[in-house]
């Protein structure tokens, strides 16, 4: 089975060796047909703190490595300044 991978935005690099992606995603609603949008928290492993706040970054599932970490990163699409 494939390693499922999402693309997110940072939005906390204070851990060590973590970072805290947002995941927005958007569907329909099955009734009334608006759309709407939903976020969720991952939390990733970052090995050598290289990420910051801002970056767009893709995540993909991993083996358990804590009690919340369960997604490693595999790249990042833009550095912010």
């Amino acid at each position: 089975m494939p390693k499922r991978t999402l693309q997110g935005v940072v939005v906390s690099d204070k851990q060590n060796k973590t970072i805290v992606v947002r995941v927005d995603r958007r569907f329909t609603h099955p009734l009334y047909k608006k759309t709407i949008r939903r976020s969720k928290n991952y939390h990733a492993h970052d090995e050598n703190n290289e990420f910051k706040v801002g970056d767009v970054v893709w995540i993909e599932e991993s083996r358990p490595l804590s009690k919340q970490k369960r997604w490693t990163v595999v790249q990042s699409e833009k550095k912010t300044a």
